[in-house]
């Protein structure tokens, strides 16, 4: 399935210097999908040779240029959507439509981008001396390491490299080992748009290893990566030792709270659909969901009522809307979740197990557990995965301290038709994005990132660009 692929390294495919491979397994049935290159460390300096001989040519691009190559990148991607989306289908389990949305989320990206090369404004300030100019302008802040998660293949990755291009950065990808394709669908279309060689760079292999051998290289200057928290921390680490820009979107633990004039049955069948969508397994992903008394059991059967119609099976299969979570472990793990909370008192409303005839692949049920107390592993530990622990609330403030009770803090949610309450639990949330009887948070336009334990920086819209850049002072005493 990748033998067109390999590691992109100066513009050429090429396997590992030393033939090393590892196979990517089809989350459906456990078989192997084909073979991809563990890059050596002879493979890492290649890259970041080309990115550093990359950098000084590609910061002089013209932003006009630069520009018009992302642009171009957009609409080959675009040719290349189809057949990306189905490669990522096979790889995630994800049903083909989710992965068709996916592919066209990534190439607004690159759209998006292709604008704001164009608009990395400066500033000037008047002097306390009429003979001194004051000016600020921003420069790239140079190679780029990038490291994306296995949920969300192409979007991950179109947002660091689309802002890293646009922003004058030559970039190095290191993509899941477990969903490769979509890197080097982006690739390929970044190549046919002429962006020169050495300035993206893909390799794949062993994640640790990778992240100790770039971020160590003092060719690095700028870090960014989507992932867990643990993981973040461990590149904090290794990026303060070079001082390097950092980016971090992490892991989230969403609160949903819906207030007792929200519509419950309009509600839970939104959180049904969002928290179901990609298996679960969405960093903002609702996954704690607080109902006021007074609707908890409405709220609850509709949630339910919608969790048990969605049709389960392989994602390129017609009409499939719910598959089969990336790996072994995230299914163990939603599991072992739904065990703990059953045994602290909660009860099982929907799912929680295998469904019936998937004996292979990676398939969990999706699950809806009701009363579940606070003390409940997934009350307080991100589950990723197809589970839905649902608690009840009477009073604002009640619920707005067990909303912030965790120390993520990505996104939010509330549900509510008073303005007042919307407003005031909007402002009182501790997240990086709340939406407002809207689940759809992620779009090219906006800052997507979080606070507290899940991350620093944004990705997306005005703001992601400044994290691939660093502003510059320049104070000039006329003759």
């Amino acid at each position: 399935m990748y033998k067109q692929f390999g590691l992109w390294i100066q513009g050429a495919w090429r396997p590992a210097r030393d033939g090393c491979s590892q196979p990517v397994l089809d989350p459906a049935d456990e078989t192997v999908l084909g073979e991809i290159p563990c890059a050596s460390p002879q493979d890492l300096d290649d890259a970041l040779a080309a990115a550093a001989e990359s950098t000084r040519p590609w910061r002089a691009t013209p932003a006009w240029e630069r520009s018009t190559i992302l642009r171009r990148i957009a609409i080959e991607l675009k040719t290349r959507a189809d057949g990306a989306a189905e490669f990522m289908s096979r790889e995630t389990g994800k049903p083909i439509a989710e992965a068709r949305g996916e592919m066209n989320a990534a190439i607004e990206q690159f759209d998006w981008y292709a604008d704001e090369a164009r608009r990395i404004f400066g500033h000037t300030l008047d002097g306390r001396d009429p003979n001194v100019r004051l000016n600020v302008r921003y420069d790239p802040v140079g190679p780029v390491a990038a490291f994306t998660a296995w949920n969300f293949p192409a979007l991950l990755p179109a947002r660091k490299i689309a802002a890293a291009l646009a922003a004058g950065c030559t970039i190095i990808l290191k993509p899941s080992e477990e969903t490769p394709s979509s890197a080097y669908f982006i690739a390929a279309a970044a190549h046919a748009a002429g962006l020169p060689a050495g300035v993206l760079n893909i390799v794949t292999g062993n994640p640790a290893g990778i992240a100790r051998h770039l971020i160590g290289s003092p060719i690095i200057r700028k870090v960014s990566l989507t992932g867990s928290a643990r993981v973040g921390k461990e590149l904090m680490q290794m990026s303060a030792e070079g001082m390097k820009k950092i980016t971090m979107e992490l892991g989230g633990h969403a609160p949903v709270l819906v207030f007792a004039d929200a519509d419950p049955i309009a509600a839970g069948d939104a959180c049904a659909r969002a928290k179901f969508r990609n298996a679960g397994q969405v960093c903002i992903s609702p996954s704690r969901f607080y109902v006021h008394d007074s609707i908890y059991e409405a709220f609850a059967a509709a949630m339910v009522n919608t969790a048990q119609a969605l049709r389960i099976g392989r994602g390129l299969d017609a009409g499939v809307e719910f598959g089969p979570m990336v790996n072994a472990r995230g299914r163990d793990r939603a599991a072992a979740l739904v065990e703990d909370a059953l045994a602290r008192g909660a009860r099982l409303l929907a799912g929680g197990k295998i469904p019936a005839g998937f004996d292979r692949g990676f398939f969990y049920e999706p699950t809806i557990l009701g009363s579940v107390p606070d003390q409940a592993r997934i009350m307080h530990e991100e589950p990723f995965g197809p589970v839905a622990p649902l608690a009840s609330f009477r009073d604002f403030d009640e619920v707005i301290a067990r909303a912030n009770s965790v120390p993520f803090g990505l996104a939010g949610y509330v549900f509510s038709r008073s303005l007042e309450t919307a407003i005031r639990a909007s402002e009182a949330l501790e997240v990086g994005m709340v939406g407002v009887n809207d689940m759809l948070l992620a779009a090219a336009e906006i800052p997507f990132g979080g606070i507290k334990e899940s991350g620093t920086g944004r990705e997306g819209g005005r703001l992601g660009i400044f994290d691939y850049l660093e502003p510059k002072y320049v104070k000039l005493r006329l003759a």
